[in-house]
């Protein structure tokens, strides 16, 4: 998969209630809503099914988008300790 290598895997799941999942699927609410009244039908009452669908939606992509922001920070995180276990003389503790 390009959105997310295997070895993504081996991270742990990120919480299903993350702030990207919250705020995706309140996007995905309001621009339910938002089409609601842009084509004259009652804002809330109106197409419950897709405010449903659309706020699933997005928070399947928040939680996705979650995984793969933390997949990317794993990465920089293992590049920037191999690179100072590489160079130790570039970051000696202050004690030696």
């Amino acid at each position: 998969m390009v959105f997310l290598p295997d070895e993504a895997r081996s991270l742990p799941p990120p919480s299903l209630l993350n702030t990207s999942s919250v705020w995706l699927g309140l996007t995905g609410w309001f621009a339910a809503l938002l089409d609601n009244g842009f084509n004259h039908r009652p804002v809330i009452r109106a197409g419950v099914h897709r405010q449903i669908l659309f706020t699933t939606v997005g928070w399947v992509a928040g939680y996705y988008l979650s995984k793969r922001m933390e997949y990317m920070h794993a990465k920089v995180d293992r590049e920037l300790f191999e690179y100072v276990r590489h160079h130790p003389e570039d970051f000696k503790t202050a004690g030696m």
